[in-house]
């Protein structure tokens, strides 16, 4: 796992500057978009034929609530606009568009996050679920990914490079904000900023650490019918430096958390698009 961990680190640092610079990358053949639609940001994801990041951009949004779509309406702008984006700094328009899902949500919810992206203008072709996206960017065939979203946990175990279980409960990066809201008496805008701000993580990890154990409890639940040897975190609330540590004292495994944890599941969304 080491190549290709390495591989996919790389990639991402790359997809990561694409984003923050504005820039794009020559690519083969046709290009394909992932639409990321989380509970703090929507993120749009584009690659080549190759796979390899050719362009993205993000919006933080709160447009969906643990993969449901709660302002329709402002979540097609907010795709729209992105989409438009895009499409100027590459000069080409972007058909193919692919979505992803929490596992487990209601069948109405999933068709209403692919109605965001067809209406925004994408050919709609895939709709993955989000641990299975970022275990395709991650390379892995052997494991547990765990996306620790804005609303929700969500896994996916992967036997010989199937996916033999998913699952997903309602803990996240929100329940973080509102344990932090509540220990200093901010509101929730002042707890978000705190939380995302690297330079106080001294000060927010000892507040959030329950949380983060409440994750890790959900994850060893499901492990004990599933276990594995190595355990994926992907998605923005794992962000924190002692993110692992905690998950490795409740799991007993090793807990790998690749670079630009946040862009994992975009990326993978977008090389899970089919033509």
């Amino acid at each position: 796992m080491g190549q290709e961990l390495t591989q996919a680190n790389e990639t991402l640092l790359e997809f990561e500057r694409l984003i923050q610079t504005g820039g794009c990358n020559a690519w083969e053949g046709a290009l394909r978009t992932g639409v990321d639609l989380g509970t703090a940001n929507i993120v749009l994801a584009v690659v080549d034929e190759q796979n390899r990041p050719v362009a993205g951009a993000s919006y933080p949004s709160t447009v969906v609530r643990d993969g449901i779509v709660v302002d329709y309406m402002g979540a097609v702008r907010a795709v729209t606009q992105l989409k438009g984006q895009l499409e100027e700094r590459l000069g080409v328009m972007l058909d193919a568009g692919a979505c992803a899902i929490p596992p487990g949500i209601l069948e109405g919810n999933v068709k209403a996050i692919g109605n965001v992206v067809e209406a925004a203008g994408f050919r709609l072709t895939n709709i993955v679920d989000e641990p299975t996206a970022a275990s395709s960017v991650l390379g892995i065939s052997d494991g547990a990914v765990v996306d620790v979203g804005g609303g929700t946990t969500g896994i996916s175990v992967l036997k010989d490079g199937k996916v033999i279980f998913t699952g997903d409960e309602p803990t996240g990066g929100t329940h973080m904000t509102l344990v932090l809201a509540g220990f200093h008496g901010w509101n929730t805008q002042e707890a978000e900023l705190a939380k995302r701000d690297p330079a106080q993580e001294a000060n927010v990890f000892p507040v959030i650490k329950p949380v983060v154990e409440k994750m890790a409890s959900i994850v060893r639940n499901y492990l004990r019918e599933y276990p594995v040897e190595a355990v994926y975190v992907v998605g923005g609330a794992c962000c924190f430096t002692q993110f692992e540590s905690v998950f490795e004292k409740f799991l007993g495994v090793p807990v790998v958390k690749p670079a630009a944890p946040l862009l994992v599941t975009p990326l993978g969304i977008a090389v899970n698009c089919k033509l």
